[in-house]
C-alpha cells in the first residue's frame, strides 16, 4: 500500500540567478517548495500571503533554516501580500510584481482551500473556486508578458506551474452538467451545485482545463505550463473535513501519505527538471497523465472553451487589458 516514491531532485538541477514566486508559500507544500528552490540556489524567492505577520514569520523561518543558510546565504527571501479571495488583490499584486520584479522565471500557483460548506469570496463568487482557480488565473494572465519577456532575455523558457490534483477525476460535471444559459462561474456560484466533498475536485478540474487552454496559445519555447499532483501528502490541508472523515484520513495518512518534502519534490520536478513535453499537461508521480477522462470527450473540451471565455471576461472587469485574451 502506498504511492510511488518520488526520486530526489537531481544534483545537477539549479535555478541559480532566477526569481521565483510561490503563492501560499508560508506553510505546507508551498513553504517547502520555497525552501527547496533556495537550496537550488534561487536568487530571489517571493512567497505570497494575506497576513503580514505570517509572511514575516515564514520569511524569518526560511532565512534561519540551517540548510538554506549554508547553501544560499545571499538569496533574497521576501513576501508580497496577495489575498486569493479577491480579484482586486490579484490585480494589485500583479502591479507590484511588474514594478518591483524585473525578471520572473518561475511562477508557482500553489495557494488553496478546501471547504465543506458554501462560502462566498470577497469578489462575490464561491470561495473554493475563487481561491484555487479564478484569482490564480487572473494573476497568470497579468504576469504572462513578464514571464515571456524573461524567457526572451534568458534564452530559455520560463515556468508557470499550477499545483494540480488527481482529485480532478471526482469532479461533478458529469452529474451536474453546465446549462447553456449559465456561465461556468455562475454554475459554480449556484449553491445547488455545491458539494463540500467534491468542490476541491471541481477546482482542480478547472485548473487542468485552464492549463490546457493557456498552453494552446503560448509556445513551450517561451513558457512551459503544467499542473503536477503532489499526491496524498501529510499536511494539515484536510483539517476542514467532516469529523466522521478525519479518523479515516488519519489512518490513510499514516499508511499512504508522502512527506511534505516528497510532495514538494513533485512540484520542483515540474518547475525545474521536466521539459517541454509537459507543456499543457497534468503530471502524476512525475509522469504525464491524461487527467480526467472527460477531457478526451466533447463535453470536456467544451468546458475548456467556456471556462476560458468566462474567466477572461470576468477578469477583464478588473483589468480591461485582459479583454485581449477573450
Amino acid at each position: 500500500m502506498g504511492q510511488p516514491s518520488i526520486p530526489l531532485t537531481p544534483t545537477s538541477a539549479s535555478v541559480a540567478g532566477k526569481t521565483a514566486i510561490i503563492t501560499g508559500g508560508n506553510t505546507g507544500i508551498g513553504y517547502e517548495v520555497a525552501r527547496q528552490l533556495l537550496l537550488l540556489k534561487a536568487s530571489r524567492v517571493i512567497i505570497t500571503v494575506r497576513s503580514t505577520s505570517k509572511g514575516q514569520e515564514a520569511v524569518a523561518s526560511l532565512r534561519a533554516h540551517p540548510e538554506v543558510k549554508k547553501a544560499n546565504p545571499s538569496g533574497t527571501i521576501e513576501f508580497f501580500h496577495l489575498d486569493l479571495d479577491d480579484f482586486q488583490s490579484g490585480v494589485e499584486f500583479a502591479k507590484r510584481v511588474r514594478a518591483e520584479v524585473p525578471e520572473l522565471h518561475l511562477l508557482i500557483c500553489n495557494g488553496g482551500v478546501n471547504l465543506m460548506s458554501y462560502e462566498a469570496s470577497k469578489s462575490g463568487h464561491e470561495r473554493v473556486m475563487q481561491v484555487n482557480c479564478y484569482t490564480h488565473f487572473l494573476v497568470a494572465l497579468e504576469l504572462l508578458p513578464l514571464l515571456r519577456t524573461t524567457a526572451v532575455n534568458c534564452g530559455e523558457p520560463s515556468r508557470l506551474t499550477f499545483v494540480g490534483s488527481n482529485n480532478q477525476n471526482y469532479h461533478t460535471l458529469a452529474k451536474r452538467p453546465l446549462a447553456d444559459s449559465n456561465t461556468v462561474i455562475e454554475h459554480y456560484d449556484d449553491k445547488q451545485t455545491y458539494s463540500g466533498l467534491q468542490r476541491y475536485a471541481d477546482s482542480k478540474f478547472a485548473v487542468h482545463a485552464f492549463v490546457q487552454r493557456l498552453a494552446s496559445i503560448v509556445k513551450s519555447s517561451e513558457l512551459i505550463i503544467n499542473d503536477p499532483c503532489p499526491g496524498f501528502v501529510a499536511t494539515k490541508f484536510d483539517r476542514t473535513l467532516p469529523l466522521w472523515l478525519k479518523p479515516i484520513m488519519a489512518v490513510m495518512r499514516r499508511l499512504m501519505a508522502r512527506t511534505v518534502d516528497e510532495g514538494a519534490r513533485t512540484i520542483i520536478y515540474a518547475v525545474v527538471v521536466a521539459g517541454q513535453e509537459t507543456h499543457g499537461n497534468f503530471l502524476q508521480s512525475n509522469q504525464v497523465d491524461p487527467g480526467a477522462p472527460i477531457f478526451q470527450e466533447k463535453a470536456g473540451q467544451t468546458f475548456v472553451e467556456r471556462l476560458w471565455k468566462d474567466i477572461t471576461t470576468e477578469a477583464s472587469q478588473y483589468d480591461a487589458e485582459l479583454q485581449s485574451f477573450a
